[in-house]
C-alpha cells in the first residue's frame, strides 16, 4: 500500500479495494486472472501503443466473459452463471 502506489491508482482512476481481513485468498484469485489474462492475450499479441492494449484487453474481457469455460461453475461461461444466478428467486 506504498503511497506511490495509491498516487497512480487515483491518477488513473481506479479505485482501491484491499482484501478483507484474515481473507488474503481473494488475493490469489485475482493474482490467477490477471496472469491468466497475460498469458492468454498480453504476452501472445504484440501491441504498439495505448489504444491496441486497450482494445486486447476488452477483446479479452469479451471471450473470458462469453466463452471461457470454469471448471468450479460447472464447465460454465461467467455470463452463463450470471444469468442463472439473476434468474434464480432470492430465500
Amino acid at each position: 500500500m506504498s503511497d506511490d502506489f495509491q498516487a497512480e491508482l487515483r491518477f488513473l482512476g481506479i479505485v482501491s479495494s484491499p482484501a478483507f481481513l484474515r481473507q488474503p485468498e481473494w488475493n490469489g484469485y485475482i493474482e490467477r486472472f490477471f496472469r491468466t489474462r497475460k498469458e492468454q492475450r498480453l504476452w501472445v499479441q504484440h501491441v504498439t501503443d495505448v489504444e491496441d492494449l486497450q482494445q486486447a484487453l476488452r477483446t479479452f474481457k469479451e471471450t473470458y466473459h462469453q466463452q471461457w469455460l470454469i471448471e468450479r461453475r460447472g464447465f460454465r461461461a461467467p455470463a452463463v452463471v450470471r444469468r442463472a444466478f439473476a434468474l434464480t428467486p432470492a430465500a
